[in-house]
């Protein structure tokens, strides 16, 4: 018969095991006979059999307690207070010189704080009680606004909507972006301690790219080369406007290339037909046109690098028109978190 380890068996069990054990032998069945119905070593029914003897013990020793061991360290408020600690501030917050959560910060701040000493491991360990990981943090320059922000989702925007709809216009958002044939966007598997190789043009092409998403999946893009300026902006908004019948909020960054009087200038003369609305600063992720570009990076030519004598232009456009089709893709750039402060128009 095979033996079963008790060490396997939750406490609740045991006691019921050891109860039932002897009540069996009390009514006169062998202590080897009810240790292997259990699965058990004999000299287990014979340890709880002595157990239970002697005045004022009974049953009342077989049950289950709780297991002993090294206390914690900190206390329960204590570790509450490394969670606040870490949970969304900075290190720079308490002093610290360094901007990233690591486990020789939080010792320091353990030992400054509370007068504890622990161990590298013990703070990994507790890290991971307290349920915090260590994902790639979002870098966020320091220069952002959180007011403008707040202020823009809730308050800018919304009237942006409320005005579109008396209008009867559209609302679009407007972002550029750069394309390169030798860049490798993703990760791939391989054997640990070797770095995998992917194979890239030799050729440096670039190409530039802008385009505008509307919440309803309408996508409008152009690719051209080298940097934007104001008068090529001029340009691609006038392609943008060609043939439009409804007046257009376009909701874009405040890249330099956007403010130029040249802009201004075209914008007045479309006697509002066309209006412009600069996002707050250094807040990329209130544009869902930066998850176009995102998508098409992870899903162009990091999926498939071009090939002997395919240029990169006809590549990014082939793939942006692909997107241009495919208005549920479109739409569902808008359901994003960060962007979840867009309301249909």
């Amino acid at each position: 018969m095979t033996r079963r380890d008790g060490r396997t068996l939750d406490h609740t069990t045991l006691e019921e095991m050891r109860r039932l054990a002897v009540e069996r032998m009390r009514a006169g069945e062998r202590p080897a006979a009810v240790a292997a119905s259990f699965g058990l070593q004999r000299s287990w029914a014979y340890k709880i059999q002595a157990a239970v003897r002697g005045r004022g013990r009974g049953l009342k020793v077989l049950r289950a307690r709780p297991a002993t061991g090294r206390p914690r360290t900190l206390t329960p408020t204590q570790e509450r207070q490394v969670f606040r600690w870490v949970h969304g501030k900075s290190p720079l917050q308490y002093g610290f010189d360094f901007g990233l959560w690591t486990r020789q910060v939080v010792q320091s701040l353990i030992a400054e704080r509370f007068g504890v000493s622990l161990s590298l491991a013990s703070i990994g360990t507790l890290l991971a009680r307290l349920d915090l990981t260590v994902p790639k943090p979002l870098q966020r320059a320091y220069q952002r606004d959180p007011v403008a922000i707040a202020t823009w989702q809730r308050e800018r925007y919304p009237a942006l909507v409320q005005q579109a709809k008396r209008e009867g216009a559209e609302i679009a958002f407007w972002d550029e972006s750069g394309f390169r044939a030798d860049t490798v966007h993703g990760t791939t598997w391989s054997a640990r301690g070797e770095t995998p190789v992917v194979r890239v043009p030799g050729q440096r092409q670039r190409i530039s790219a802008a385009s505008a998403v509307t919440v309803k999946g309408a996508f409008w893009f152009v690719t051209y080369h080298g940097g934007l300026t104001g008068a090529l902006f001029v340009t691609l908004l006038k392609r943008l406007m060609r043939g439009r019948r409804r007046p257009l909020h376009l909701v874009l960054d405040g890249l330099p290339a956007h403010k130029t009087n040249a802009v201004k200038t075209y914008v007045a003369s479309t006697n509002g037909k066309l209006t412009l609305h600069v996002l707050p600063g250094y807040a990329p992720e209130l544009n869902p046109d930066e998850l176009v570009w995102s998508h098409a990076k992870r899903t162009g030519t990091a999926r498939r690098p071009l090939q002997k004598g395919e240029a990169l232009e006809a590549r990014v456009h082939e793939q942006l028109a692909s997107m241009q089709k495919n208005k549920a893709l479109i739409r569902s750039f808008f359901r994003h978190p960060s962007v979840s402060y867009i309301s249909d128009s």
